[in-house]
């Protein structure tokens, strides 16, 4: 983090139209809101001449620029190849095509390890592809005492068989950061693919494939201030070597080839505004790539100065357990009540004007781990454009709650 860069939330926050309903927005986990300039690129997109990529007509050219910078863009924010980088609707539908790709090349007896800590869209793509070739799957359980799910605790369910791990970078539910380049060093040993859902942590932390470790990352835009589509970052050589199934006249270039279909280009406008938005919190000075990491650092201490404030706020409240206890982790809490329904904390809030969701938000091997079935807990999350005021509405809603 550079010590010259300042965050004025202020600042950031007069570029929200959404934050001028009035709301405390603590549910950017879920999806975050929007700044000016992404719907401003979206809708630019839709009335500008459009048509299939190409060079030859002007219509052409403006698809084929939004691709290509979208991807570049991409690739800034994620320490990647612009080669490399897939869109697709959603990381859910990414991971579900990577899956049926990568089952083809799978045996009966091999084995597949997925984690307890992960959201659904990372253990059940798999699961299913395992069970469609006869392969097995093996599950790294992480401690719901701690939060915390070890390189260890992975370790021990792999094999000479293991084919690929897929890992999360950061709970969507309880904020954990596990080992992951500790994790993706043990699978590669093991001659397996590192598969990592990056959908969470993105939005709160630099990030560098090849520092991770993961073969495959995956992400959405829409997480981190852009429109709702899906994003997979790989080696380009990688993408080579898998042939997934598509139309006979569809290009086989990589990365086109995992791309089905028309992109949505004007989605595609948005992420790089959203990626250009960050990377001007990094201040004016360097390459973007630079200015991402300089940003998200800086979002990332101011973000966890906040969850520190509510963390102090909860502790005071007699009978709430917060459940976010990892030693890394993003700035998401989940929170039980002695007494209360965390979906009446949930109903609450939201009369107050303060939207902090209650659920399992599709982590549901988490959530039963954790013993709340497939009800879960309430869950507060940061996002950039969060300030002191919103902490006081939320903190102040909470004991109100608890008194009522």
């Amino acid at each position: 983090m550079c010590s010259d860069v300042s965050y004025d939330v202020q600042a950031v926050r007069s570029h929200f139209p959404a934050l001028t309903a009035g709301y405390a927005h603590f549910d950017g986990p879920g999806g975050s809101q929007v700044p000016s300039a992404v719907a401003e690129a979206v809708a630019a997109t839709l009335v500008s001449p459009l048509a299939n990529r190409g060079r030859i007509t002007a219509a052409e050219r403006t698809a084929d620029d939004i691709v290509v910078s979208a991807r570049r863009a991409v690739a800034d924010l994620l320490g990647a190849d612009p080669a490399g980088v897939v869109f697709g609707r959603s990381m859910t539908q990414l991971t579900y095509d990577a899956a049926r790709t990568l089952a083809a090349t799978w045996e009966p007896g091999d084995e597949v390890v997925v984690t307890s800590l992960d959201h659904d869209a990372n253990i059940r793509p798999w699961v299913q592809a395992a069970e469609a070739v006869g392969a097995r799957v093996r599950w790294a359980e992480f401690d719901p005492a701690t939060a915390e799910l070890a390189a260890e605790d992975v370790a021990a369910v792999l094999s000479p068989r293991t084919r690929l791990v897929a890992v999360t970078a950061a709970s969507n539910l309880l904020g954990t950061c596990p080992p992951v380049r500790a994790i993706t060093d043990l699978a590669h040993e093991a001659g397996a693919l590192a598969y990592v859902d990056g959908v969470h942590a993105t939005a709160h932390q630099p990030v560098h494939l090849e520092a991770l470790g993961a073969d495959f990352y995956v992400c959405s835009p829409y997480k981190f201030l852009g429109p709702h589509c899906g994003v997979l970052a790989a080696s380009s050589a990688l993408l080579e070597r898998l042939h997934p199934q598509k139309l006979l006249p569809s290009t086989d270039v990589v990365p086109e080839r995992f791309e089905l279909g028309t992109l949505p280009y004007e989605l595609l406008a948005g992420t790089t505004a959203a990626v250009d938005f960050l990377a001007a919190l990094g201040g004016p000075a360097g390459e973007r790539r630079e200015r991402l990491v300089r940003a998200l650092g800086v979002i990332g201490a101011y973000e966890d100065r906040l969850r520190e404030r509510i963390e102090e706020g909860l502790a005071r409240m007699p009978g709430v357990t917060v459940h976010s206890r990892a030693a890394h982790r993003t700035p998401t809490l989940l929170v039980s009540f002695a007494d209360r329904e965390p979906a009446g904390a949930y109903a609450f809030l939201a009369e107050r004007g303060v939207h902090a969701p209650a659920g399992s938000f599709y982590a549901i091997e988490a959530s039963r781990r954790l013993g709340f079935g497939d009800a879960g807990a309430l869950r507060i999350g940061l996002a950039p454009y969060v300030d002191d005021a919103d902490v006081d509405r939320l903190l102040d809603g909470l004991e109100e709650f608890l008194r009522a």
